[in-house]
Order: C-alpha cells, then sequence, then structure tokens
C-alpha cells in the first residue's frame, strides 16, 4: 500500500482539509473500507470513518461508497480529513455577520478587516468562526463540531484581507466543496494594491510557497520547487499610479499568503504589508511631502491592501456554477482614490 499526503495545511494551505491518497497494493485480501482506513488512520475511530464515508468524504477510483465495501488490488482511494492545528473548542458567539448569500447548502460571508477566520492560539473568541456557529445554531440547535467538523469552514483567509469565504451548512457540502478546491475548479480573484509599475498588463506566477527558512511566520517563494508546495497566480493589471499598480490576482492554488508571496516575488509587495515590508516606501521620490502622501494613505488603508472580490463553485445541491462578487471595502476605495488624485495635474 502505498500513502501521499497531498496537502498539509498547517504547513502552507488555506484550505483546511487534508488528502489522503493510497494505492491498494496487489495481494490485499477483500476487506471492509471502514476497517481497512481505521488501520491506517492515527486516533481514528470506527464511527467517525464511517460518518465521513456516508458524507462523501471518501472515494474509490473517483466514486463514493458505503461503508461496507470490499477494498480490492489495485484501487485507489483517496480520504478528505480535516486537521487542525489548534483543537480548541469553538465558542459560539452572537455576531453581525455580512451574509451575502445563505441557502440550505452553503453560506457566502464578506468578512471584514481585521479578524481572525477560526480560532488559534491568543484568538480563542471574536473570531468569525465563533460568530458562524452562533448563526448556525439559531437554525438548528442540534448541530455540533461531530456532525458540521469546524461548523462547515473548508477554507479561510488571512486576518487583514477582506472579501469573501464559502461555509458549508452541512457536511456532504463540506466534502463537495472540500474537493472543489482540491481539484482548483474554484473560481477565485482577489484585487491588490501593490508597490512598483507592473509592467506586463498580464502574466503567471509559478514559484513553489512554504515557510520562510529563517522567520517562521513568513513564507516565502522557491522557484526552483526545493522547498513548500506548488503554487500558481495569475495576474493582470487594473489601474497604474507610477508608484503602485492595482492588480487582479486569480488563484490557480490555495497557499497560505499566496498573492503575497508571489507578487514580492516579482517584486511587488502589497501596499501596507507590514509583515513583508509593504509599510515602508518601496518607490517615489524622498522628498518630504511624497513621504507625508504616503503616510496619509498608510492611514487611509491601515492594513494589507488586498480583498477577495469574486467566489465562484459548483453549488454542493444543484450542481449549478454560482458566483458571487464582493465590492471593494472603503479604506481600499480610499486609498485608491488618494493615488489617483495624487496623479491629476495640479493647478499652476
Amino acid at each position: 500500500m502505498q500513502e501521499a499526503q497531498d496537502i498539509l495545511q498547517d504547513d502552507n494551505n488555506e484550505e483546511l482539509y487534508e488528502r489522503r491518497t493510497f494505492h491498494v497494493d496487489k495481494g490485499q485480501e477483500p476487506m471492509r473500507i471502514d476497517k481497512w482506513v481505521q488501520q491506517r488512520m492515527e486516533n481514528a475511530t470506527r464511527n467517525k470513518i464511517q460518518r465521513g464515508i456516508e458524507d462523501g468524504f471518501l472515494t474509490v477510483n473517483g466514486k463514493t461508497v458505503k461503508s461496507n465495501y470490499k477494498v480490492k488490488p489495485g484501487d485507489d482511494i483517496i480520504l478528505l480529513s480535516l486537521e487542525h492545528p489548534d483543537e480548541s473548542d469553538i465558542k459560539p458567539e452572537p455576531m453581525a455577520l455580512q451574509v451575502v448569500h445563505e441557502d440550505d447548502a452553503v453560506m457566502i460571508i464578506n468578512k471584514p478587516a481585521n479578524m481572525v477566520v477560526h480560532p488559534g492560539v491568543g484568538n480563542y473568541s471574536g473570531t468569525l468562526l465563533n460568530g458562524i456557529a452562533y448563526h448556525l445554531l439559531q437554525q438548528n440547535p442540534a448541530i455540533d463540531e461531530e456532525s458540521l467538523p469546524r461548523y462547515g469552514l473548508v477554507h479561510r483567509i488571512d486576518k487583514n484581507t477582506t472579501g469573501l469565504l464559502v461555509i458549508a451548512k452541512t457536511a456532504e457540502a463540506a466534502a463537495s466543496l472540500a474537493k472543489q478546491f482540491f481539484n482548483h475548479t474554484v473560481a477565485r480573484k482577489y484585487v491588490a494594491l501593490v508597490w512598483g509599475n507592473v509592467e506586463e498588463d498580464s502574466g503567471t506566477i509559478e514559484a513553489h510557497i512554504g515557510r520562510h527558512q529563517r522567520f517562521r511566520k513568513m513564507f516565502d517563494a522557491y522557484p526552483e520547487g526545493d522547498h513548500g508546495k506548488h503554487a500558481i497566480t495569475h495576474y493582470r493589471v487594473l489601474e497604474r499610479f507610477n508608484y503602485v499598480t492595482l492588480v487582479e490576482c486569480v488563484l490557480e492554488t490555495g497557499r497560505t499568503h499566496q498573492i503575497r508571496v508571489h507578487m514580492r516575488h516579482i517584486g511587488h509587495t502589497l501596499f501596507n504589508d507590514w509583515e513583508y515590508g509593504g509599510d515602508k516606501i518601496l518607490k517615489g521620490t524622498i522628498y518630504t511631502k511624497y513621504k507625508q502622501f504616503v503616510e496619509n494613505c498608510f492611514v487611509a488603508c491601515p492594513r494589507c491592501a488586498l480583498h477577495a472580490r469574486t467566489l465562484g463553485f459548483q453549488h454542493p445541491l444543484t450542481g449549478k456554477e454560482i458566483f458571487f462578487e464582493s465590492a471593494l471595502p472603503d479604506d481600499m476605495n480610499k486609498v485608491i482614490d488618494k493615488w489617483r488624485n495624487y496623479l491629476k495635474p495640479k493647478d499652476l
């Protein structure tokens, strides 16, 4: 039996599910798949595995099966497993959520800036997931993390990134969405303000992304592929302001800090991204007036200028392609307007 872990979410991934792939070797005697998987999953109970199989988190040769399916030589098995680095309980908290869309299977949230998506070390309350848990419990008091792991969270965006997130409201919907993220069929478009004049109208950045070798809280690009995970970002220029550029980024993969790391890799750090040096003047003059202008821009948008604008996927129930779009938030609009006005000819 050969096993590969395609995604390690606690390493460098936005998706919160881990995919394990197995190939059943020659000579394997027939065995119930729930028992076979349990033997290969540390600390996994038979009941938990059966629930995952029932909800569609496991496929054999690309198809869902029942728990009593008998494995046979040559079977290719894919198992989606929610592996979270912080096993903290989620405390439901009443919260004003910006719900863009909601139905029986999914909920689309427009996340504000300065909000952590899920609980973790130092952030056990006040996260988006605390509010989502409360919201779902009002609709179904019987819901819990066993019936809906992590209350339907399948992906995340950074604390200071604004924009769209999809939440699964059932375990079956979570399985469907997790598969779509793994298969790179989820459409995600971001808008970012970056330092410098991006000369090409469009382009593709392909470089592995992994933990920074010295600063473990940061990530870095590894174009030779010697570290990290495969990552691809497509970009196109929306508007140029000489010293900064407004770009649209389309994610083909979903690595943590992907846009921030990839744009920095090609010399265009995101505006006011303090973790990667974007909170300094990286392009422009040395004059005091310009310095003051940039400082005012930092005040207008006191965060990394990145917004998850578009989200599209196949609806887990209907199978239809659905798309959602979120307008740029006020802080990004303000800083963009400042740059537009800065470039206008001054009266003599």
